[in-house]
């Protein structure tokens, strides 16, 4: 008798608890905003709303598609040269923001990276489980894994977005060495990383000067330091409990981009420590759920699949609350759930539809 497969129902509920609180807050954090610039309170809501119907619709679909279709040659290739195709399209088309993050299209828009996570993800578990016995190998593993790594990233780190390109490299890291890459390797590709990474923030003014802010806040306040003064003001005039739903003030022009990069500040001071704890936990929780779906998966791509899933939504988690609490330097990177935001919503209920069937293989 064919086994009945059960869904991970813990992992299911702190989804949809994450994605509701991110509908509430979105909308809390961004109605001022939408009124003042497009004349309707919920223009950014509205759309968040969709986003999340449309994200939580694939979501139940991909529970249903095994996901040893992902393992196919032919998907892995088309999904990693789409993700690499859409980030070159990026740079063709007139900047956003004096960045090139965004491909918009008859009013809607496409931001490449947030499939890149997902893409590259899927590439290297795929890699690893094919090739798992020459890990250290370099011309088998490490030679293709390093070259389309290296050009994926590459493409994020010049759109620019740093922050998004050192998840990536974080988490592609972290998939080579669960899958056994020996500690030598890993220092030979790790400090040429960090020095780039350092590069990076060294020789661009305005990095630079995020970083001098998050060394001394206070040395200019209304510069470089504007953004972490804002955020930790907006916590900190939470307490314990919040001033109120809807009745933040930092939101009201103070705090930039209050309803995606520093909604958890806007948390923080509507609802508290006791708001921001349940977030933590909620995140924490799915964390140890997805990291127990790849423990019990049953064939080693499950296991990094659903690893390096659950490491991109939970590191992206902690980037984002320690920049908000001023324990990282600023870069714009969203709280997964509940930042305002089309297609990393959509991404990341994606990536946990594919977490939720290889929990239903589980052991």
């Amino acid at each position: 008798m064919a086994r009945t497969l059960k869904p991970d129902w813990i992992l299911f509920l702190t989804t949809l608890a994450l994605v509701l609180a991110g509908v509430v807050m979105v909308f809390s954090s961004s109605a001022v905003r939408a009124e003042q610039y497009f004349g309707d309170p919920n223009h950014f809501s509205l759309r968040h709303v969709v986003a999340a119907c449309l994200g939580l619709a694939g979501m139940f679909g991909l529970m249903r598609v095994g996901y040893g279709a992902y393992r196919r040659p032919a998907v892995v290739l088309t999904l990693i040269a789409g993700v690499i195709a859409l980030l070159c399209v990026a740079y063709l088309l007139p900047p956003v923001a004096n960045t090139h993050r965004w491909i918009r299209l008859a009013g809607l828009s496409l931001q490449p990276s947030e499939f890149a996570k997902l893409g590259l993800v899927v590439f290297v578990a795929y890699y690893l489980s094919e090739r798992s016995a020459r890990v250290n190998d370099w011309r088998f593993v490490l030679l293709p894994v390093g070259v389309v790594g290296i050009l994926t990233i590459g493409l994020v780190v010049f759109q620019p977005d740093l922050g998004t390109a050192i998840l990536m490299a974080a988490v592609m890291g972290a998939l080579l060495f669960v899958g056994g890459l020996h500690f030598g390797w890993m220092l030979a590709g790790g400090i040429p990383a960090l020095l780039t990474a350092v590069a990076f923030v060294l020789f661009e003014p305005y990095r630079l000067r995020r970083l001098a802010s998050f060394l001394d806040p206070s040395g200019d306040p209304l510069g470089a330091g504007f953004q972490l003064n804002q955020s930790l003001i907006s916590v900190g005039s939470g307490g314990i409990a919040g001033v109120g739903f809807m009745e933040g003030q930092q939101k009201l022009f103070y705090l930039p981009e209050p309803h995606t990069d520093f909604i958890f500040a806007v948390i923080g001071e509507e609802l508290g420590l006791l708001g921001t704890f349940s977030i933590v936990v909620l995140l924490g929780v799915f964390a140890w759920r997805g990291l127990t779906s790849a423990f019990r998966a049953p064939d080693a791509f499950g296991c990094y699949l659903a690893v390096g899933i659950t490491l991109t939504i939970a590191l992206q988690a902690a980037i984002h609350v320690g920049v908000v609490l001023g324990m990282l330097p600023t870069t714009g990177v969203p709280l997964p759930f509940l930042s305002h935001g089309g297609s990393s919503l959509l991404v990341t209920l994606a990536g946990v539809g594919i977490l939720m069937n290889i929990s239903q293989h589980g052991h």
